[in-house]
């Protein structure tokens, strides 16, 4: 009997649409340690379908269609989406994004609610965050370590924007 959800599934898969999708799998297998588990190119050498596996996540990518209303994060002029790895280690994993050619957001720190945080953005447009997760806290724990933060940054606070 076929399984509704394939072995090494979850049952939510991003789905990345991406201007140079064959060069964005290959640069996710030295950026970030991708597999490669299919591709399906098109006649015009674009990539219609592609999955790679980061750890135990699978993801999909596929190259722009215009024509068809899909369109990267760079076509865009940005993404509301961060694409959020779990690591072993936040600082090596981060130092060898930078190194294969993600920019920079935000270095690795030590965020309220336990884990070692840090932000970049692939060379395609999309931002990803990298962490370990360092102590676990209760839930009011984690909302003190907030108020503190919100204290020590004032106005400054990004998710006070718009609300003053």
């Amino acid at each position: 009997m076929v399984k509704p959800i394939p072995d090494g599934m979850h049952t939510v898969t991003p789905h990345l649409i991406i201007d140079g999708a064959a060069k964005a799998l290959d640069f996710y297998k030295v950026a970030f340690g991708a597999e490669e588990l299919s591709r399906l190119p098109s006649p015009d050498g674009k990539l219609m379908h592609a999955s790679f596996r980061i750890g135990n996540s699978v993801l999909f990518l596929t190259d722009e269609a215009p024509g068809w209303g899909s369109f990267g994060p760079l076509a865009l002029k940005g993404t509301p989406l961060v694409l959020h790895l779990y690591v072993e280690d936040c600082d090596a994993a981060f130092t060898k994004a930078v190194a294969a050619g993600c920019t920079a957001k935000m270095p690795p720190a030590d965020m309220f609610w336990g884990d070692r945080y840090g932000k970049l953005t692939d060379p395609f447009g999309h931002e990803w965050s990298i962490a370990t997760h360092k102590r676990d806290l209760t839930p009011a724990e984690i909302e003190e370590g907030f108020r503190a933060m919100v204290a020590q940054m004032g106005e400054h606070c990004p998710g006070d924007a718009g609300t003053k």
